[in-house]
């Protein structure tokens, strides 16, 4: 069949159709899918469930999520139903969603003592099923202990085992570390901060964006040296 007939076939975009014929694989196409969030995904439970009621009608349902909060149009939940228009009629109790790639980061990056114990719960679920997860949860966790804790000490045998691991992205940034050894050391070590220093240049560039085009720089420099 064309892409064209496909796509009358399924009910979707010779574009879709396209992309879906193109790829070089189905894990090509599903892990983009799985990230991408919609608008009517938070409603998809009460969707299902009422059109398996049998209630069809577009419109009546886009009324009924806009009472429990959805702030999107019609016109994407006919979409997003038009597939059950055509051909599949049933429409399946939607399963637990999996969690985005930013949730997860924050659950890695979060201290363990500070973390809800539902997203720890997940988190633990998550590294028990991914061995590589749970090694990059490992390698952050302890390079974090290195910099609240002011253990450069350590910083050696961190690189070490990050540069042995098979996590590609973190090796790289351990040898990026390793070429400036000396100041990352000294950094995660000594109580010393640039802190001040940064606070002052945020101070300068907002009163240069407050006058520029408006005043001359000995205006700024007064300001800038007046100011308490």
């Amino acid at each position: 069949m064309s892409k064209a007939a496909i796509g009358r076939k399924l009910g979707l975009h010779q574009a879709t159709v396209r992309k879906l014929v193109n790829a070089r694989s189905a894990d090509e196409v599903v892990a983009k899918s799985l990230q991408r969030a919609h608008i009517v995904d938070p409603y998809v439970g009460h969707l299902h469930r009422r059109w398996n009621e049998g209630v069809r009608n577009a419109a009546q349902l886009y009324r009924e999520i806009q009472q429990l909060g959805y702030h999107g149009g019609e016109l994407a939940v006919q979409r997003y139903l038009r597939r059950y228009r055509t051909g599949r009629g049933h429409a399946p109790v939607p399963g637990p969603k999996p969690p985005s790639v930013r949730e997860v980061t924050s659950w890695i990056m979060t201290h363990p003592e500070h973390l809800r114990d539902e997203d720890a719960g997940k988190l633990h679920r998550l590294r028990k099923r991914n061995p590589e997860l749970d090694r990059l949860t490992i390698h952050v966790r302890k390079f974090a202990a290195m910099m609240t804790g002011r253990h450069g000490d350590r910083l050696e045998d961190w690189i070490t085992n990050a540069e042995r691991d098979t996590l590609t992205p973190l090796a790289g940034f351990a040898r990026n570390l390793r070429r400036d050894f000396d100041a990352v050391r000294n950094g995660l070590s000594l109580p010393h901060s640039s802190g001040a220093v940064e606070g002052n240049i945020n101070r300068l560039k907002m009163l240069k964006r407050q006058m520029f085009g408006r005043a001359s720089l000995d205006l700024l420099r007064k300001r800038v040296l007046l100011a308490r």
